[in-house]
């Protein structure tokens, strides 16, 4: 594996705009959006940019967030909640038998898939999401019942999401065989995969660190949103 410069995923959302997604990005010149139809998610370099930024995007999303340091913001918006999370990355392959038929998502199975990680983890997902990355699926009688995919990307790293499974189908080892598949993916195109994950959220947290990933550091997601 090539030497990579880890310092970049300090800022991730500034990062994949600058590079793997630049053409999702909003730039406001020195704070980047990603456009809210793919994901409500910005990142910013130069403090003094945050204002005039949050400002210009709450126009373009109501509700939005802030990924790393804590942005300056305009006088008619809010921080709601500073969401805790922990950067989790992996070094090496995961060795786990795939015992489950993974499927690759297509736009076909769109609506399927915002359905699912709406109803276990709401407001972060949009309808362009998908079109980030790569998602991938399990089935239950024709149901999509446990997915996982890839976000924010850049040259070197690419981050792992919506590790979601359907309350109904937890506890069968379904996103366990799902991360282990994404992530050997994305060793194979010579990247570093990494995840956040809320802090408090610690049964997902120990089955993270059971396939290897270990906490590189805390990051703060502000949920910013127009006052009322």
């Amino acid at each position: 594996m090539k030497n990579l410069d880890e310092n970049k995923i300090d800022n991730p959302v500034w990062n994949s705009l600058s590079e793997t997604h630049q053409e999702f990005a909003i730039d406001y010149k020195g704070t980047k959006f990603y456009n809210p139809d793919y994901c409500p998610f910005g990142g910013f370099t130069e403090l003094g940019t945050t204002i005039e930024a949050t400002n210009q995007y709450s126009a373009l999303a109501e509700n939005f967030f802030v990924v790393g340091e804590k942005p300056e913001i305009a006088d008619s918006l809010n921080i709601s909640k500073e969401l805790i999370c922990l950067q989790m990355v992996i070094y090496n392959k995961i060795e786990l038998s795939i015992t489950s038929e993974i499927v690759k998502l297509t736009e076909n199975h769109n609506e399927e898939l915002c359905n699912l990680v709406n109803l276990v983890q709401p407001g972060y997902f949009k309808n362009k999401t998908p079109l980030l990355g790569d998602y991938f699926g399990i089935f239950k009688d024709n149901q999509l019942i446990a997915i996982t995919g890839e976000r924010m990307k850049m040259n070197d790293f690419t981050e792992v999401s919506a590790i979601i499974t359907h309350p109904n189908h937890t506890g069968k080892g379904y996103a366990k065989q799902l991360i282990a598949h994404v992530v050997n993916r994305i060793f194979d195109q010579n990247k570093i995969p990494y995840l956040h994950v809320v802090e408090n959220n610690i049964g997902a947290i120990k089955l993270y660190e059971k396939l290897g990933f270990i906490t590189r550091r805390k990051i703060s997601f502000w949920n910013i949103s127009k006052k009322q």
